[in-house]
């Protein structure tokens, strides 16, 4: 079984954006995240303890990750979760990774600009991207899009 898990934080570290030998590109970095709650006898708010998780992302997601994200932003990001036990010489813990399914930023904290990626094709069988008329809405590209995926035997790895 696995476990998902969505976290809000910020980008604690630069972001790290690689390709393999093989071709694979993966992004990752490091998400701190805290928790606030309102201490009445102070009258304010407090953070609570950092929590830390190291966020990998993958194909595409890992390419948007590395276009969009710096250190300092407060994120979103949503994915399941691995979590290691490790050991260093003396020193030993634990780790909680999250392989990314879907990420972005966190819009109580701000705004963003969204602009839509133009996929090709491509030879691991992708479906294309479906580019828009003028007078298309939004949503009736969206349409075509899902229904071009499901006609093509779409499936997101």
């Amino acid at each position: 079984m696995t476990e998902t898990l969505t976290i809000a934080g910020v980008v604690a570290t630069p972001i790290r954006d690689i390709t393999t030998s093989e071709g694979l590109r993966i992004a990752s970095f490091r998400l701190a995240a805290n928790q606030r709650r309102f201490d009445r006898s102070a009258g304010r708010w407090i953070d609570t303890e950092t929590n830390w998780y190291t966020i990998t992302a993958f194909r595409r997601l890992a390419e948007h990750i590395a276009a969009s994200f710096e250190k300092g932003q407060r994120v979103l990001v949503h994915g399941r979760v691995r979590v290691r036990s490790w050991e260093n010489g003396e020193r030993t813990g634990t780790t909680v990774e999250i392989e990314a399914e879907s990420a972005g930023h966190d819009l109580r904290w701000g705004d963003s600009q969204f602009s839509r990626a133009v996929i090709e094709q491509l030879e691991s069988g992708d479906a294309p991207a479906v580019a828009p008329s003028p007078e298309s809405s939004d949503a009736e590209v969206e349409m075509e899009d899902d229904a071009q995926k499901v006609g093509a035997g779409w499936q997101e790895n």
